[in-house]
């Protein structure tokens, strides 16, 4: 994992003077706990979840808001402040602040959206199908997410259908026994394929 942060951390800034890095893939395919150990990575790194971003009303048509809130900030090279939203009072809270670090992490579906992809500097998908990510987030979430996940499968369908990221991304990410196995993306061209265990341990296998 430390090798895939200084790869990104030697990339260019996208963002004014930020990397930005999606993560992107089907709900349920690990993107957040990804995230989240690369964010640790690169030195504890911002993380921006586009479950924040999101809501019931905009589960997809949130563009407008990231880009308000989110891109124009930080390519000034000021904090950005977004309003999260809270899925069981239906509303948005406080601004919560993204300095404009070196690298900025966002994760969701579609993270890699046309829209946002004139600012990324990296382009991650999480390579699981969606039957799988889509049994595996309705395992995650239990009985009382049923009707919200009925609803969120052709909602999903619907975007990646107009807007696929998975086309664009510079890396595939697959997970597997004791970490993620990272691949050259459709986008993308890094060399030989390479294992980032969770421990970093080079005899680490799949």
């Amino acid at each position: 994992m430390h090798d895939l942060a200084t790869r990104l951390r030697r990339l260019p800034p996208s963002c004014g003077p930020v990397r930005l890095i999606a993560v992107d893939g089907h709900a349920g395919s690990g993107k957040s706990t990804f995230a989240g150990q690369l964010a640790r990575a690169l030195g504890d790194a911002p993380v921006l979840h586009l479950d924040d971003i999101a809501s019931h009303d905009e589960l997809f048509e949130w563009s407008g808001r990231m880009l308000a809130q989110v891109i124009e900030p930080l390519s000034r090279g000021e904090t950005a402040h977004y309003t999260p939203y809270d899925w069981r009072t239906r509303r948005f809270g406080p601004p919560l602040p993204v300095p404009p670090a070196p690298v900025v992490v966002v994760e969701g579906v579609g993270a890699g959206r046309r829209a946002l992809r004139p600012y990324l500097a990296q382009l991650l998908w999480m390579e699981l199908p969606h039957e799988d990510s889509w049994t595996r987030g309705r395992s995650r979430d239990g009985e009382e997410q049923r009707e919200f996940w009925d609803g969120w499968v052709g909602a999903e369908l619907k975007h990646f259908a107009e807007d696929p990221s998975r086309p664009f991304a510079d890396l595939l990410i697959q997970q597997c026994g004791k970490g993620y196995e990272v691949l050259s993306g459709p986008a993308g061209t890094v060399g030989p394929d390479q294992l980032f265990t969770q421990g970093d341990d080079p005899s680490a296998m799949c």
